[in-house]
């Protein structure tokens, strides 16, 4: 088992896929747009919300089953939402490597070549949970658990940050003394938590 390099990928004006079109093709497809990214959804149907991203022109469809061709033309990053189709996903994956895309298959780390954690969101802030692939349900267990601890406080407080070091670069010119002042200004941020775990039988 490997635990891979956990990054944060600029997908701004790229040029990404989304092959399939139920519940996880949607939101796959909305966490690229709001990184920035050019999608485009290949599948015979679509569920109501990617209806209306391909309505206002967010995402392109084409309303068929995958080609290869749709790799061409520059595609950066491919999201496989089909988990039933073993042979679309071998196929996907000697196309990764042969035409050197990203490729993520959900719920097949084998047939990937990066896969994505579970994210908790709050304003600017992102909290990447994995467990490399051991329990992706403890990973969501764990995000559904801290979301509610980030409320809107929290991103009232990252808000704050932003114009807080905006201030200190204009005024302060000594960087060592912004870094300082920094982390004064985050030092008092505490986070509580405890764990509860079930009976496990040995």
């Amino acid at each position: 088992m490997t635990c891979g390099l956990q990054i944060t990928l600029d997908v701004n004006d790229r040029t990404c896929l989304v092959v399939g079109g139920e519940d996880e093709a949607a939101a796959k497809a909305t966490r690229l747009l709001e990184a920035g990214a050019r999608v485009t959804v290949v599948s015979p149907t679509l569920t109501d919300a990617l209806k209306g991203l391909a309505a206002s022109s967010q995402i392109r469809h084409r309303g068929r089953r995958f080609k290869r061709s749709d790799v061409d033309g520059g595609v950066w990053l491919v999201m496989n939402t089909v988990t039933t189709d073993d042979v679309l996903s071998r196929n996907l994956f000697t196309l990764a490597k042969r035409k050197r895309f990203l490729l993520c298959s959900a719920d097949q780390p084998a047939y990937s070549t990066f896969t994505m954690p579970a994210l908790v969101v709050r304003g600017p802030l992102r909290i990447a949970i994995s467990t490399s692939g051991v329990s992706p349900a403890l990973a969501s267990r764990l995000r559904q658990d801290l979301e509610p601890l980030f409320d809107e406080r929290f991103e009232v407080f990252l808000e704050w940050l932003a114009v807080y070091r905006a201030h200190l670069q204009a005024i302060e010119p000594n960087r060592t003394r912004r870094h300082q002042l920094l982390r004064e200004a985050v030092s008092q941020v505490k986070l509580h938590a405890t764990i509860e775990f079930p009976v496990v039988e040995k």
